[in-house]
């Protein structure tokens, strides 16, 4: 039986802890930081702990109580959501597959901002260390937070301190006098116990928007151009523009699940024409994926000025969920012809891509990691962090200049590949003014050898962003030591405001702030 206080992780680093603790209720986490306070020790709190590639529930200084908040899932407001009121009231253990299914349930014309990563992971959790999602930077669909402090007080945030009875306790997002929920993103400052999450209303046409580089053309061209379509609201999600390698490794189990489940080919083959099919279908090195909504007039307007707009740099695909599962069907009733077999296989393999904008959570990212390590199919995701898998991300924040980001990725890449890895690249439109990149590179963890050499390499590849003025939009539990000793005074200034809330330190020192003397 796997050791309950057990950190290991994909990162392939681990910091041991002294026990954990399991609370299901706001008053529970009270006490137990103010139990916490009086014994000297310090606390470890994570949502689910799928954190994959950042450190999963692995402290970041030794000596910690590991604090999980995966009890903690309740939707608190049941009966007050609604279309007119998309706003639900979430404990950190809600994942993003639990409110899926609520809302599908119950409120099928609501639906919300979904990210790349598994159902199994927490919505707050993701939110706080600022996640980003198909619709936008996940901290911008959080509000009103409840958050247990280093002292074991109560604080809420924005109206929620009015109470809950307060007509404006989830509805207004800013409150009045400063706005503190900022404190608590990225922070080490206390226990978000719950908070409000905007729910968004699902439109009567909703397009994904697939955009394949056109040969011969630049990437900064291309992205110049998305920035232009963000800037002026064509595209009013994130477009996330995945490399070829990114893109093949994510659709290619699926399409050999298919070939070999539904076609009778050997596990063997089935691989091989995997890639054949992803050379005939997707030969374009980037190629992006985005969503526009409306009514039928308005999403007609927006896809003829997106095509005008886009057409000389990429081709483009536009499709409803409707019309992929029409041509999806018709292939795989004719996939005894080899040309719609390849199609049909191509189309399983891409459908739970196409997914995610329209807010259905899909676990394929995590079952294309555990199929490298030799799992046959889909596969739980609380199974990575105990497989050979080593991930590690270092996903820089960067200018919306198309030229400066494609030399800052073509560096990052041959630096990678000095090192004996392919880093595997998604820029993301985040903002109308920034982008942000998720890059990660794969190795066996299994292997000391490999795991050395794989952080060896995440080292040079943070030393090479500082260096630009560059610096990452997440980080990993294990690189805190590199970002606080880039900028020490300022985070000297955040342990000082840390100080107010957690005056004895007892709230997972080192995450985000200095290490503890």
């Amino acid at each position: 039986m796997a050791d309950e206080r057990s950190t290991d992780n994909v990162t392939g680093r681990s910091i041991p802890a002294r026990t954990l603790h399991r609370p299901t209720h706001r008053d529970e986490v009270v006490a137990l930081v103010k139990s916490a306070r009086r014994r000297g020790v310090a606390l470890y709190p994570f949502s689910t702990g799928l954190n994959w590639g950042y450190g999963s529930r692995s402290p970041t200084a030794p000596n910690c109580e590991l604090v999980d908040l995966s009890g903690m899932c309740r939707i608190l407001n049941v009966d007050q959501i609604s279309a007119d009121h998309p706003v639900a009231l979430i404990e950190p253990g809600v994942t993003q597959g639990a409110l899926y299914d609520h809302l599908r349930r119950h409120h099928p014309t609501l639906t919300f901002n979904v990210t790349g990563s598994a159902p199994e992971t927490s919505i707050i959790g993701n939110a706080l260390d600022r996640g980003v999602g198909y619709h936008g930077p996940r901290k911008e669909d959080l509000f009103g937070l409840e958050v247990v402090t280093g002292t074991g007080e109560l604080l809420r945030t924005g109206f929620r301190r009015l109470g809950e009875r307060s007509p404006l306790a989830q509805d207004h997002p800013y409150g009045l006098g400063p706005m503190l929920d900022g404190l608590f993103f990225q922070s080490n400052f206390g226990i978000v116990t719950s908070a409000c999450f905007q729910l968004r209303p699902r439109r009567p046409t909703e397009l994904t928007v697939s955009l394949a580089l056109r040969p011969g053309v630049s990437l900064a061209d291309y992205l110049n151009v998305l920035a232009s379509l963000k800037r002026e609201n064509l595209m009013h999600t994130v477009t996330h523009v995945a490399h070829r390698s990114r893109t093949r490794s994510t659709i290619a189990p699926g399409i050999a699940d298919y070939l070999e489940a539904v076609c009778g080919f050997t596990r063997v083959d089935a691989r091989a024409e995997a890639e054949r099919i992803l050379d005939e279908k997707l030969s374009a090195e980037w190629t992006s994926l985005g969503s526009i909504a409306g009514n039928r007039l308005q999403v007609v307007a927006m896809m003829v000025e997106i095509r005008r707009r886009t057409r000389r740099v990429a081709s483009v695909r536009m499709l409803t969920e409707t019309m992929l599962d029409r041509a999806y069907a018709a292939a795989h009733a004719m996939r005894w012809l080899p040309s719609a077999r390849r199609s049909a296989a191509f189309l399983s393999g891409a459908r739970p891509l196409q997914a995610l904008p329209a807010g259905r959570p899909s676990s394929v990212a995590v079952d294309v990691l555990l199929r490298g390590q030799g799992a046959a199919g889909p596969s739980a995701a609380v199974a990575l962090d105990r497989s050979r898998c080593g991930l590690l991300y270092i996903n820089p924040a960067l200018p919306s200049d198309g030229a400066y980001v494609e030399q800052m990725v073509q560096r990052l890449r041959g630096i990678a590949r000095e090192h004996g890895h392919e880093l595997h690249v998604t820029i993301n439109l985040e903002t109308s003014s920034s982008m942000v990149a998720v890059m990660n590179l794969l190795f066996d963890r299994g292997s000391a050898t490999e795991t050395a050499r794989a952080h060896a390499c995440a080292a040079v590849l943070l030393e090479t962003l500082h260096a630009a003025g560059l610096e990452v939009y997440r980080a990993r539990a294990d690189m805190m030591s590199q970002i606080t000793s880039r900028d020490p005074d300022y985070w000297r200034l955040v342990g000082r405001i840390k100080a107010v809330f957690d005056p004895d330190g007892i709230m997972s020192p080192g995450r985000y702030g200095l290490a503890p003397e």
